[in-house]
């Protein structure tokens, strides 16, 4: 896995957390970085370059949507693909989440295919060009 993409993965749920960790790693081309909060992933952004940044929008303390924010803010992770993960479906808020600057929105429940097939698509296997 030495040319595996890094995800950071933010979901105050752990078995929410350990299913994309683990759809994410069984495909063998993503190594993940897992955040239980949006404070832990808002220290982890600045000390670490991540390829993708995957989040829930609902958690306590900052949200999904006050997170692709403050990626879009740091230099050096303001092109990083966020993917917003939701239990709300709602036409509004995947604008809302779309305007404030993330990549992708996934409405749970999901395949673990449908994941893949997502991030695929947001981040190119680095031979398919970019």
């Amino acid at each position: 896995m030495a040319d595996a993409r890094h995800v950071l993965v933010v979901d105050d749920s752990a078995a929410t957390r350990g299913f994309l960790a683990a759809t994410l790693e069984s495909s063998g081309q993503y190594r993940v970085t897992q955040a239980a909060s949006g404070f832990e992933a808002l220290r982890l952004l600045p000390r670490k370059r991540f390829d993708l940044v995957v989040s829930d929008v609902n958690m306590p303390d900052i949200n999904g949507l006050e997170l692709v924010r403050f990626v879009r803010e740091l230099p050096e992770q303001r092109t990083t693909p966020v993917l917003l993960v939701t239990t709300d479906g709602r036409e509004s808020d995947r604008e809302r989440g779309v305007r404030l600057g993330a990549s992708g929105y996934l409405v749970k429940p999901f395949a673990p295919e449908e994941l893949l097939r997502v991030v695929a698509s947001l981040l190119p296997r680095p031979d398919e060009g970019t």
